[in-house]
């Protein structure tokens, strides 16, 4: 069994449902621990972070993850307990193999070979950990970037082990995402009975033809990075349940994953301009998530296209697809940021796995990563 089997089995069986970290920081501080990291613990509240860094010289390599996972859901659809690591047919098991452990088991046993063989690296490396992720990404790496920037302490190269492969590993990095705006609606009406329509106000009514031009709403085109614009309506909530009673207020939530071509302010503007328009009484709150960011190119970009190269043999492609991660709250201090994982096909669902082989070759290829960029020429 590999030493990065070996080290993710042990990561995904501890039940760290976000914020929850449930020790997996304090396995990973043990091994870098032996190898000169210095160990930094930056929690707030409810969630456990940590910044571990080797080295004061630049430039600063860092390797971003979470130990959180998102629930298992119903238990018994999974075949085998979510929380007990099995292997299967060339496959482990469990929640978190994908999303993100086995990225962050990976980097350990990447800069464990890596630094056996080059103890005289140039630069700096570090690894930030965060148990909140996948929760609201409130107290999380968000927080730890800003004590790095208040002591102007800089990241250069910041590599994510998000599941960002497609069909095969290395196939796909990302080199941006699209920013996240949610936002929560409250139309106001007057509960009523439902024969006596004229002395009440149904907000589902009044908000109908709003909501249609909402959806309908072409935001942007897009452009040659980044797909255009999309809302999805996720929740719409009104009524008491009963047949015979016109609510008296909706709720509604939508988010908006945006690229470049717009901003937060310019989204809220428009959408307040299409409320406007039919004349009903509402609440809006927004929630930006991310904003969206992007590594157009540089040494981060061309050293991943070189390792993947090396050790899979073919051509890697970039791209921004995908959700949000934690990157967003690198991105703006200036650093190249990218995503490079386990294959997402499993992630979040019953039965979330990874391959064992996959696991062999994703390490050599952060270890060749951190050849092409540190190495001593």
């Amino acid at each position: 069994m590999s030493e990065t089997l070996t080290l993710l089995k042990n990561l995904v069986s501890r039940e760290s449902v976000t914020p929850k970290d449930a020790g997996c920081q304090d396995v990973v501080v043990e091994r870098l621990s032996k190898l000169g990291f210095k160990e930094e613990r930056l929690n707030f509240n409810d969630t456990q972070n940590i910044w571990l860094r080797k080295g004061e010289a630049k430039p600063l390599l860092t390797f971003l993850g979470h130990t959180d996972v998102v629930p298992p859901g119903p238990l018994d659809r999974w075949d085998t307990p979510p929380f007990e690591p099995t292997i299967k047919d060339g496959k482990l098991y469990a929640r978190g193999t994908a999303d993100m452990k086995g990225g962050v088991a990976c980097f350990i046993t990447a800069l464990e070979r890596f630094l056996a063989k080059h103890s005289d690296h140039q630069g700096s490396i570090a690894v930030m950990l965060t148990s909140d992720e996948e929760g609201i990404a409130t107290n999380g790496v968000v927080k730890v970037v800003e004590v790095l920037e208040n002591r102007h302490e800089k990241i250069d190269w910041c590599l994510v082990g998000e599941p960002s492969s497609d069909k095969k590993l290395g196939d796909v990095i990302r080199v941006g995402r699209r920013g996240s705006l949610c936002a929560k609606l409250t139309v106001h009406g007057m509960q009523g009975h439902v024969a006596y329509p004229e002395i009440a106000e149904n907000p589902i009514h009044t908000f109908a033809p709003a909501l249609k031009e909402l959806t309908e709403e072409v935001w942007d085109q897009g452009n040659k990075f980044f797909p255009p614009t999309s809302l999805q309506v996720s929740n719409i909530n009104g009524g008491t349940g009963a047949e015979n009673i016109i609510p008296g207020e909706l709720e509604i939530q939508f988010n908006l994953r945006f690229c470049t071509e717009l901003d937060e302010q310019t989204i809220k503007q428009r959408t307040t301009a299409i409320f406007d328009k039919y004349n009903f009484k509402y609440d809006l709150q927004w929630r930006l998530s991310g904003n969206p960011f992007l590594t157009e190119g540089g040494a981060l970009i061309d050293a991943a296209h070189a390792a993947i190269k090396q050790v899979t043999g073919f051509e890697t492609i970039d791209d921004t697809g995908g959700g949000t991660s934690d990157g967003r709250f690198i991105a703006p201090t200036g650093a190249e940021v990218i995503e490079l994982g386990p294959l997402n096909e499993s992630i979040h669902k019953i039965n979330e796995n990874v391959g064992i082989n996959d696991l062999d070759i994703l390490s050599e290829i952060y270890e060749n990563i951190l050849i092409e960029l540190l190495a001593s020429k």
